[in-house]
């Protein structure tokens, strides 16, 4: 069985979501945020040397980043939720560069944008806060135009992409002013988190400051 390391309001909720599309059997072993510090405990170096969380074991092997895992598992148990593995389709392309671009691309303004939040940026915040916010329009523009009217990233059909995508847009509700002015990504959201596995997953993993 799949045994997920997961921490409270951070990244994992997306596998858990993920095994729940799946179908997959999993175990959850969860972890809390030092109320003080925001960060992971220290037992989770003890699964893996970062200490960070998603970490998943299947059958002797561990796996961290949340790309790799969603990968890992769409790979060996869930090719149905990515298009066709055709390397000369574009679909296929699209698809990894989503995958990719969530925890590479969109994450990292909005965890400058926490810093500043916490004041943690010292001298720096204040030139700082224009380039973030600015970042982060760009960003928000870009995926509004990218989905479209449509559905879910690659068009009618659910992917992990719409998966790792789910996680910076949630952040982005409480730390970029994302709302209903950009009604396709609030309509994504509200799609997302309609979803019967997404919902069986906030049972599973408990409290979620991000989901709505």
């Amino acid at each position: 069985m799949i045994r997920v390391h997961h921490l409270n309001n951070s990244r994992s909720q997306r596998v858990l979501w993920l095994l729940e599309e799946l179908g997959r059997p999993y175990e959850v072993v969860r972890y809390e945020r030092d109320p003080g510090t925001m960060l992971a405990p220290a037992s989770l170096r003890r699964v893996h040397p970062l200490g960070k969380s998603p970490v998943i074991e299947d059958g002797g092997r561990v796996l961290a980043e949340t790309g790799a895992v969603v990968d890992y598992l769409v790979t060996r148990y869930g090719p149905e939720l990515a298009p066709t593995p055709d390397p000369d389709s574009d679909a296929h392309w699209r698809y990894r560069y989503w995958l990719h671009y969530a925890e590479g691309s969109a994450m990292p303004p909005l965890l400058l944008k926490l810093k500043l939040i916490l004041n943690r940026l010292g001298w720096l915040g204040r030139p700082a806060r224009g380039f973030v916010e600015r970042q982060l329009t760009t960003h928000l523009d870009y995926l509004e135009a990218e989905l479209g009217d449509g559905p879910w990233f690659m068009g009618d059909g659910f992917t992990a992409a719409d998966v790792m995508l789910s996680f910076p847009l949630e952040i982005a509700v409480s730390r970029a002013g994302l709302d209903a002015s950009r009604p396709n990504l609030w309509r994504f959201l509200q799609r997302a988190h309609a979803r019967p596995a997404y919902r069986r997953a906030l049972e599973q993993g408990g409290a979620y400051a991000f989901a709505s």
